[in-house]
């Protein structure tokens, strides 16, 4: 029964892996081609979020625990990131106009 309840587990979690895909692609798109600097920084928050959930599937999916570390690096980047840039996009607005 638990083999059963293993296997159903790892199924659903390869496939909502590559449905996470799909929001992965968009933001991804959205980051490169983004019509301003807000935009790009919400998408690169999209960005993180949805890797650190593939790493947690794929810890589901492998049974290594490790890609939970992977995690919380990406997860830990991805604030740091977030932080950084929108004190660069605060500044950048209040800057004087030439």
């Amino acid at each position: 029964m638990m083999q059963f309840i293993d296997d159903g587990l790892t199924t659903v979690a390869a496939i909502f892996i590559l449905i996470l895909m799909v929001p992965f692609g968009m933001a991804a798109l959205r980051m490169l081609t983004g019509p301003g600097y807000a935009d790009r920084f919400v998408a690169l928050d999209m960005l993180t979020g949805v890797a650190v959930a593939i790493a947690a599937l794929t810890m589901i999916t492998t049974g290594r625990s490790e890609f939970l570390d992977i995690a919380l690096g990406i997860a830990l980047i991805g604030f740091i990131a977030t932080c950084s840039l929108s004190a660069l996009l605060e500044r950048k607005t209040r800057s004087p106009q030439r």
